[in-house]
């Protein structure tokens, strides 16, 4: 979709924005924390998930993602294949680091709860990635490509066809 680099970041936070909106909801319901913290603690619990998932993503995720997912689609010429490929790497690599994030977190919020920090981390990450994955898929990506090309490519078109005449 994007095809410069000002485009790439344009799609990247505007992914990042729904997937960390969501996915900070649905771990703050999870946590049972939702009716327990104050609007601030949850705006500045978004902004930091928000500021780290974006950087994951423009600097580790997102470039090696894409390298995997294009090794893995060579042989096709179906772009289908190649934007599940890269949606699958994006979601595994960011429900990895993010998870980490949570469960830092989730220790200075509540402090050593269990025995296991592993155990701990593995339920983090399959609770992220049972939701990231689906949203991701089903949800995000279509929506985040719809906004791109209506709103983000189509100006772009506009304002070129503009500078020409």
């Amino acid at each position: 979709m994007p095809t410069n680099k000002k485009e790439s970041l344009q799609f990247g936070l505007i992914m990042c924005f729904g997937m960390v909106l969501v996915m900070t909801i649905y771990n703050f319901y999870l946590n049972g924390i939702i009716g327990e913290m104050t609007f601030l603690e949850g705006i500045s619990d978004f902004l930091i998930g928000f500021v780290i998932a974006f950087g994951l993503d423009m600097l580790i995720v997102g470039p090696n993602a894409k390298k995997i997912a294009l090794k893995l689609t060579v042989n096709t010429t179906k772009k289908i294949y190649t934007v599940l490929a890269i949606s699958g790497c994006m979601v595994l690599g960011m429900a990895f680091f993010m998870s980490i994030y949570g469960l830092i977190s989730t220790y200075i919020h509540n402090g050593f709860t269990s025995n296991s920090v592993a155990a701990d981390y593995f339920a983090i990450f399959s609770k992220n990635l049972i939701m990231a994955l689906p949203l991701q898929i089903i949800i995000m990506g279509p929506l985040v490509r719809y906004i791109f090309t209506k709103y983000i490519k189509s100006n772009r078109m506009n304002t070129e066809v503009y500078k020409n005449t």
